[in-house]
């Protein structure tokens, strides 16, 4: 069923998966559910549910940016998404996931490892201590945290080399986060390029991606230490 699903998804976009690709996600999906019996990465553990809500939206990402070939950074990356469904997808990509929560991170470096997967690391830092010792080293970083746009920025867009882009996955109802975000965008060497209002195949609902083009370098001073971007926001 969820190779179906994903096979019917995937398709609305033009999109494909070849049985090894559909295979890996399968695999990723029980090893998600096995663990979350005792580490809560996910509340969709339905497979139905699981393929569309997680598979198909990460998917998403790939009718705006295809990743193969990119290196890309996945900011707070929790159980893994999206970077882990764009690695099984776009298998040469190369793929940072970054998260400051260990437990999450050695899972999915198990993942990794067992799974025998290549181009692919689980790194465990905070985002802005990473940024300051990664600048401007990604082609492209996205993120599905529940940060407000602003400081996902500050935190991402550090990363992103001149010419690269942020893809931030946001809500259909981000309109007023979006403006709020705006300036801190231009402060951090970034224009909004596009924003795209995408339905999941097989649901009702619509997410939305927002994308960040990276048009001059970041001033060094950012991002700042974590304490002042929630104090603070830009």
């Amino acid at each position: 069923m969820m190779n179906d699903i994903l096979t019917a998804g995937l398709a609305d976009w033009n999109l494909t998966a070849d049985d090894s690709q559909l295979a890996g996600l399968n695999d990723f999906f029980v090893r998600v559910v096995e663990t979350n019996r005792v580490m809560n990465l996910t509340a969709i553990t339905e497979p139905e549910e699981f393929a569309r809500k997680h598979y198909l939206d990460c998917a998403s990402l790939l009718t705006v940016q295809p990743f193969d070939g990119l290196k890309t950074v996945d900011v707070g990356c929790g159980a893994g998404f999206p970077g882990m469904p764009l690695k099984l997808l776009c298998p040469d990509c190369e793929i940072t996931l970054l998260d400051s929560l260990g437990k999450r991170i050695r899972f999915l470096q198990e993942c990794i490892d067992e799974m025998g997967l290549t181009g692919i690391e689980a790194v465990h830092a905070r985002a802005e201590e990473f940024a300051k010792q990664n600048r401007e080293s990604f082609d492209c970083a996205v993120s599905r945290a529940v940060a407000r746009l602003n400081v996902l920025a500050e935190l991402s867009l550090p990363m992103v080399k001149v010419g690269g882009r942020f893809i931030a996955m946001k809500s259909k109802d981000s309109d007023d986060e979006i403006d709020e975000a705006s300036n801190a965008i231009q402060m951090l060497g970034g224009d909004i390029a596009d924003i795209r209002d995408i339905t999941i195949p097989g649901t009702d609902i619509t997410h939305r991606l927002v994308i960040i083009q990276k048009i001059k370098a970041t001033p060094a001073k950012y991002p700042r230490p974590f304490r002042k971007i929630k104090e603070r926001p830009l």
